[in-house]
C-alpha cells in the first residue's frame, strides 16, 4: 500500500455501530463492563480510548511500525523514552537539537543520575569516541532543529546495534512521508505531532512508534502509569490532519525549494541551511534516506546583527512570528531568543545557532506571495 493510501485508510475502519466513515470522538472517561473484567476492550480512557487507539494504529502504519503510542505533547513522548532508562545510564545526543529536548535532558533527568553527552553527529566517529558500556540510548534528530543538519541514521544504527544500545530518532521535521527511520535501523521513532502530522496548528501532542515487542510493552506501561495521554478530540483532529499529510508535504517541499533558492541569491543573506542544496553538509545522505527535503529553512544575515534579525521577523505579514512549525500557514522565528533560549549562548553558538539566525516554517500558501513578503521585510 502506497503512503497516500495508508495515510487515509491504514489502521482505520468505519464505525461498527453506525457506519460513520470518520472515527467517532469517544469523549468518555470510563466504560461500562458487563461483569468484572468483562468489557469491550476499554476500561478507562487513560489506559485506552477508541479514538486515540485508532490514531495510534494509523501512526504506526505510516511509520512502517507495529506499535504506536500518543502523548499529551512531544516532550511527554520524550519523557517516556528516557523513563525506560535507569540511574547510571548514559545517553548520547546530537549537539544540535530542539531546545526543549535539551532542557528536559539537562534539567529534569540529569538530576536522577542519567548522564547526557552532546556530540556533533555529522561525523559519526564522535559517537564512537564517547560510547561505553553504560550507554543505553542514542538520541538523533534529523534534520536537526534549527541547523537542518542531516545525520546518517543507518550508520548510527550500526554503531548502536554493535554496542547493544537503543536508537531513537526524532522524525518531526521529516515526517514519515519523507523519512521512515525504523526502516533504517532505528528502534524508536518520536514525533511532535503538534507539527506536520497535525498540520493545522490546533493540537499539542507527541507520539512514539516502534516494532519491538518488549519496547512496546514498556512504552505502554509508562504511558498508562505516567498518564500523559492525549485527549479524544485532539486524536480526532490529528486523524483528520494525517489524511492530507502527503499532499501538504508535497507543497511544503515545493515552496521550501523556491524560497531556499531565493534566499540563497539575496544580498543580505550570509548562509542558507536547507538539505536540498548540493553544497549542504551530508546532502548525499539526505538524498539517500529522505524522499524530499522539506519546508524547514534557516538562514543567517551578513554581519550577524541580532537587531536586524529581530526587525525582519517582526516585519513579515504572511510569515507569522510564532513558536512551533509544520502548519499550513508559514511561520518565522528567531531561535536564539525563542525555541533555543534555554540553551546557554556558548553551547548554542557552537552548533551554529548565532544571533542573526532566522528559522522559517514554509507553509502551503502561494510561494510567490511568501517570497514577496520576505522581500518586503528584508528591504
Amino acid at each position: 500500500m502506497k503512503f497516500g493510501t495508508k495515510a487515509i485508510h491504514a489502521g482505520l475502519e468505519p464505525d461498527s455501530a453506525t457506519g460513520a466513515i470518520m472515527t467517532p470522538i469517544y469523549q468518555t472517561s470510563t466504560y461500562v463492563q458487563d461483569g468484572i473484567g468483562n468489557h469491550k476492550g476499554f476500561e478507562y480512557s487513560r489506559t485506552g480510548n477508541p479514538t486515540r487507539h485508532a490514531l495510534e494504529s494509523n501512526l504506526a502504519a505510516i511509520e512502517n511500525g507495529k506499535y504506536g503510542a500518543c502523548f499529551g505533547s512531544g516532550l511527554a513522548a520524550i519523557d517516556c523514552v528516557i523513563k525506560m532508562l535507569n540511574p547510571g545510564d548514559e545517553v548520547i545526543s546530537t549537539n544540535d537539537l530542539y531546545g526543549g529536548s535539551y532542557r528536559i535532558f539537562k534539567t529534569i533527568f540529569e538530576k536522577y543520575g542519567i548522564k547526557f553527552h552532546f556530540v556533533d553527529m555529522l561525523d559519526i566517529e564522535n559517537i564512537s569516541n564517547v560510547i561505553n558500556d553504560k550507554t543505553k540510548l542514542i538520541w538523533v534528530e534529523t534534520p536537526t532543529n534549527p541547523m537542518m543538519n542531516i545525520i546518517d541514521i543507518e550508520a548510527v544504527s550500526k554503531i548502536a546495534k554493535s554496542n547493544h544500545t537503543l536508537l531513537a530518532v526524532d522524525n518531526t521535521f521529516a515526517t514519515p512521508y519523507l523519512q521512515t527511520p525504523l526502516d533504517l535501523g532505528a528502534d524508536i521513532v518520536m514525533h511532535s505531532v503538534t507539527k506536520y502530522l497535525g498540520g493545522h496548528s490546533d493540537v499539542v501532542m507527541g507520539a512514539l512508534v516502534c516494532n519491538d515487542d518488549k519496547i512496546a510493552e514498556e512504552m505502554y506501561r509508562i504511558q498508562n502509569s505516567s498518564g500523559a495521554v492525549t485527549a479524544p478530540m485532539d486524536s480526532f483532529l490529528v486523524l483528520r490532519g494525517i489524511k492530507t499529510l502527503h499532499v501538504r508535504l508535497q507543497r511544503h517541499c515545493e515552496n521550501g525549494e523556491k524560497i531556499a533558492q531565493w534566499l540563497n541569491d539575496h544580498p543580505k543573506v550570509d548562509k542558507v541551511y536547507w538539505p536540498g542544496f548540493e553544497t549542504h553538509t551530508n546532502h548525499d545522505v539526505a538524498k539517500r534516506q529522505m524522499r524530499g527535503f522539506g519546508g524547514m529553512i534557516s538562514f543567517t544575515l551578513k554581519g550577524n546583527q541580532i537587531e536586524e534579525a529581530k526587525q525582519i521577523v517582526k516585519q513579515t505579514h504572511l510569515f507569522s512570528l510564532a513558536e512551533s512549525l509544520g502548519g499550513v500557514e508559514s511561520l518565522i522565528g528567531h531561535p536564539a531568543t525563542m525555541t533555543h533560549a534555554s540553551i546557554p549562548k556558548e553551547e548554542r553558538e557552537k552548533s551554529g545557532v548565532v544571533d542573526s539566525l532566522i528559522r522559517l516554517s514554509v507553509g502551503i500558501e502561494d510561494a510567490d506571495d511568501l517570497i514577496a513578503d520576505l522581500d518586503k521585510a528584508m528591504s
